[in-house]
């Protein structure tokens, strides 16, 4: 038997979380801002009003756990929690998304929809590293370089993956789950995604690329990634490898295309990663493969 949600914060929550989106992404929107390229850099004022969005999430987790949940315990509601397991998951979390990313390349090379060049590096010479343009061989310093940063970039930014997932993850998920887990990563992946409509309307995630497309895109890809982060969430009892996840999958998983890719054909996110249908593909066979793993353990267990 299912038992019954409290539908009144859940909705507030989520139209907090919706509200902060709009307001935080405001500047931009009212600039007539539309980005039209692939390109990943990203200008300052991007940059800021970005990071604010990033912590709605959890301050509309905040503000419904004290208006409408009053006594919970934040700390073990959201799930901040650490133990050994934690760290193991962790692990799992840095990794997996980079072997799907992989994967999603390897799909996209073998359709033809992606161009690699794995000798010259041309793609990341152009993106990265231009002042090796025109080099032979493997870049290994520029390549060290490159790694160190994006590291350091991934640590910069964890605490605004937490703003988000301390959201979604830490209060949205769990709230659902009682209605079923799949009833859980749907709602939870449709809300996630529509949260970034403003983004989607500007061109974010698919430059040059109409509107309704870009948000049934979007929506494919939440929809098959909110499972791999509540898988996560659920099998640690932590948030935290689900922000993990989240960091790498918004970081190092963009940057992976353009470091494997060659100059002349450079990726574009409907044809190539997580975010387009070969990493789609990637996503729905670990699904499939965590759904058969669990079917076959419950009946160990039966």
């Amino acid at each position: 038997m299912r038992t019954k949600i409290a539908a009144r914060p859940v909705l507030a929550f989520t139209a907090l979380a919706w509200a902060g989106m709009w307001i935080a992404m405001m500047p931009l929107l009212i600039s007539g801002f539309q980005r039209t390229s692939s390109d990943i850099d990203l200008s300052v004022l991007e940059l800021v009003c970005i990071s604010a969005a990033m912590l709605t999430p959890a301050l509309a987790a905040f503000v419904v756990l004290r208006r409408w949940e009053r006594g919970t315990p934040i700390r073990a509601t959201l799930g901040l929690a650490w133990n050994r397991r934690t760290a193991l998951d962790c692990l799992v979390a840095l990794v997996c998304p980079l072997a799907l990313t992989l994967l999603a390349l390897a799909i996209g090379t073998a359709a033809g929809a992606y161009h690699p060049d794995l000798t010259d590096f041309s793609g990341f010479r152009r993106q990265f590293a231009p002042e090796t343009t025109g080099e032979r061989g493997v870049p290994l310093p520029a390549l060290a370089v490159w790694a160190g940063s994006l590291l350091i970039q991934m640590l910069v930014s964890l605490p605004l993956f937490f703003g988000e997932e301390l959201g979604w993850q830490g209060y949205l998920f769990p709230r659902l789950r009682p209605r079923g887990p799949v009833f859980a990563v749907l709602v939870t992946g449709v809300v996630f995604a529509l949260w970034h409509l403003p983004t989607l309307l500007m061109g974010g995630q698919y430059p040059d690329t109409p509107w309704p497309v870009a948000i049934g895109a979007f929506l494919i890809s939440c929809v098959l990634v909110v499972p791999i982060f509540a898988w996560l969430r659920t099998r640690s009892a932590s948030v935290l490898p689900a922000v993990v996840a989240h960091t790498v999958v918004s970081t190092a998983a963009v940057h992976l295309p353009w470091v494997l890719a060659d100059a002349g054909n450079p990726p574009h996110p409907l044809t190539t990663g997580l975010t387009a249908w070969p990493g789609w593909l990637a996503m729905a066979l670990l699904l499939a493969v965590l759904v058969i793993v669990r079917r076959r353990s419950n009946r160990g267990l039966g």
